[in-house]
């Protein structure tokens, strides 16, 4: 039988599967040039929901830092992340994003007193290396400011992961969930107003591809997402996001019918080596047991 933390961090990998999604939903259901506008349909009504199910409304310090949270992991991220994709090619952006587990590990041991080892920094490193042969093209060019914005992108949500560990509400999941959905779509509601107007005409299409990435995109994925954070390590959970590039390819091969290269196949195997490495736990050694000297003879 599956150990308990293993069963967790199964479930929690449904969630950067499910985020993997995004771009095929995004190009095939989903209205041309409209980033921010998906980003808070898929996050204010699927925070209203959470909220309308569990009909609980934070207290004392969790007004506030609900919003710090859901600007962290929400708000501010995702409006820097469709930065970073539109000023640069998604291979760029997703290989720049890839270092986030570092990030967490790094601020885990600041924030959280995690131990950093070795190895999760070599997996780190695998998984940037292994995500840019996966998605990486060699007539990629490179923005400034889409760098810098996709660097932010991936800092900004560490800090969101190590916090949302560090401080746990005496809330249900649920409700956690939904105000922080709810906070970080209030952040992005002005943005999405300002750079793109009023929302489009929608078609049947539309409707589906919105409804999807809010009900199983967002309500679905950051429940599970936030149950990972609060059960296991933040380093463990956040190295389950290089699982969200290597969906998005799959997906492309078997939908889209695009190229599968050589060089993707084995940045896809580095990928899950770079991933399984960092969650193999280091056994305790057992201290050596110590025979009276009366009983060696």
């Amino acid at each position: 039988m599956l150990s308990n933390r293993v069963t967790l961090l199964l479930i929690t990998a449904i969630t950067p599967m499910l985020w993997g999604t995004t771009y095929l939903v995004t190009t095939e259901f989903l209205p041309p040039d409209r980033p921010f506008l998906a980003a808070l349909i898929r996050t204010l009504p699927a925070g209203l929901l959470l909220i309308a199910i569990t009909r609980l409304l934070p207290r004392g310090s969790w007004w506030w830092r609900s919003l710090v949270l859901g600007t962290l992991n929400i708000g501010a991220f995702n409006a820097l992340l469709f930065i970073g994709a539109y000023r640069l090619p998604g291979g760029v952006a997703a290989t720049v994003g890839a270092i986030q587990p570092l990030f967490v590990a790094l601020l885990s041991t600041g924030l959280l007193r995690e131990r950093l080892s070795l190895r999760t920094v070599l997996a780190a490193i695998g998984g940037v290396f292994g995500v840019g042969l996966l998605v990486l093209r060699a007539d990629a060019r490179l923005d400034t400011w889409g760098v810098v914005a996709a660097l932010a992108g991936a800092v900004v949500m560490a800090f969101g992961v190590v916090l949302s560990k560090r401080w746990t509400s005496p809330a249900p999941l649920l409700a956690t969930t939904g105000w922080q959905l709810v906070a970080g779509g209030l952040v992005l509601l002005p943005v999405a107003l300002l750079t793109e107007g009023a929302p489009p005409a929608m078609t049947v299409q539309n409707i589906l591809g919105y409804a999807y990435l809010t009900i199983l995109g967002s309500a679905v994925a950051y429940a599970l997402w936030f149950r990972g954070i609060r059960d296991l390590s933040a380093t463990d959970v956040t190295f389950l996001l290089l699982l969200s590039p290597v969906t998005a390819t799959i997906l492309g091969w078997l939908v889209l019918d695009q190229r599968l290269t050589t060089p993707q196949v084995i940045g896809g195997l580095i990928v899950l080596v770079a991933l399984v490495s960092a969650q193999i736990k280091r056994r305790a050694t057992a201290p050596p047991v110590l025979v009276p000297a009366a009983e060696r003879c």
